[in-house]
């Protein structure tokens, strides 16, 4: 399938919304969603056509390297993530492959990145629901939260704020998967994956 070079890409951070939720485990893909919003100079603003909060920039270097990207985070809760991404992709006709989700990942060390395109949902509710909406053939970008201490429920752990010890470098890690999603967008996958998968 060949993509259109003047496509945007699409760069969905998971989480759910609302005050209570921000600083979440869960929520590490606003997070990271909000700190690519700073880099390309511009607020989120509620979408026309979609029930999220977007905003569209360039990412990479000024000029005609830059690539076009709309960055977004559903407004639904992130059980229903697949709709809110199925009508942004509609609307800014994005392939599926130049889609990205940022998402929390049980099974990798916290702050360990992995970069991967297509793949199963490995019980992330949000993945679950993009994958039922359009299939699995969009990019993950997935940040490392670690398990669950002792016999605590995963629901309980992913819903918790990250630990006092967590957050001296969660600042450190955010920013290091923006630059990841920077690089997969700009530099294509297996560039990105060599830099920053660990």
């Amino acid at each position: 399938m060949t993509t259109d070079a003047s496509a945007p890409w699409l760069v969905v951070g998971l989480g759910n919304p609302g005050p209570g939720y921000a600083d979440n485990r869960h929520n590490v893909g606003f997070m990271v969603a909000d700190l690519l919003a700073e880099r390309v100079g511009g607020s989120f603003k509620r979408a026309q056509k979609a029930q999220a909060q977007v905003i569209e920039g360039r990412i990479g270097p000024p000029g005609p390297a830059g690539r076009r990207v709309v960055l977004a985070k559903p407004s639904s809760y992130m059980n229903l993530s697949g709709g809110p991404v199925v009508a942004l992709r509609d609307f800014y006709k994005v392939p599926v492959e130049r889609i990205v989700a940022v998402h929390d990942e049980l099974d990798i060390d916290y702050g360990t990145l992995r970069l991967k395109l297509g793949g199963g949902d490995n019980g992330h509710n949000g993945l679950k629901s993009m994958t039922k909406a359009m299939g699995p053939g969009y990019h993950r970008v997935r940040f490392g939260i670690g398990r669950p201490p002792g016999r605590m429920q995963v629901a309980d752990f992913v819903l918790k704020d990250f630990s006092s010890a967590e957050r001296k470098e969660l600042a450190y890690f955010v920013d290091r998967a923006a630059d990841a999603v920077e690089a997969l967008v700009t530099e294509g996958l297996e560039r990105a994956q060599s830099a920053y998968n660990s």
